[in-house]
């Protein structure tokens, strides 16, 4: 079971870990055993909210296949069992993220002040630019 919040959690049986070979250097080891962990979760099928599902899909992210599948290599450890308690906590982060309410913008007026010294700063603007034309010469 992962906790994402206290109201969501999901079962473990939605949630498939895949013990593979990790990538890169590492002498026999490497070559013997499947410490890496491949962590495959279905958004369509899980049993999350159906608001969670809407955002997750639409989430432009790497890990999320066209198919709505996330998609978690963990391989960063020598061991299968840090892997595995890695992959399970990115899945819950990357979960955790959308479930946060985006802050909707109020819109505000300027300042009085601040307009005044806006237009004060365009007059001065534009008089040191017509100080830049020609000089009449009265000779």
């Amino acid at each position: 079971m992962l906790k994402i919040s206290n109201q969501v959690t999901i079962p473990a049986a939605e949630i498939d870990l895949q013990a593979i070979r990790s990538q890169g250097a590492g002498g026999q080891n490497v070559n013997k055993v499947s410490t890496a962990v491949h962590l495959r979760f279905d958004i369509k099928a899980s049993s999350l909210p159906d608001d969670y599902k809407e955002k997750l899909l639409v989430l432009r992210d790497n890990r999320i296949s066209r198919e709505g599948v996330i998609i978690i290599k963990a391989q960063q450890y020598r061991s299968q069992e840090k892997n595995r308690e890695d992959a399970l906590h990115r899945l819950q982060e990357l979960i955790k993220s959308i479930a946060v309410p985006r802050k909707k913008r109020r819109a505000t007026r300027p300042t009085k002040g601040s307009l005044e010294r806006r237009l004060a700063g365009k007059i001065k603007l534009g008089q040191k630019k017509s100080l830049r034309g020609k000089v009449d010469s009265q000779y």
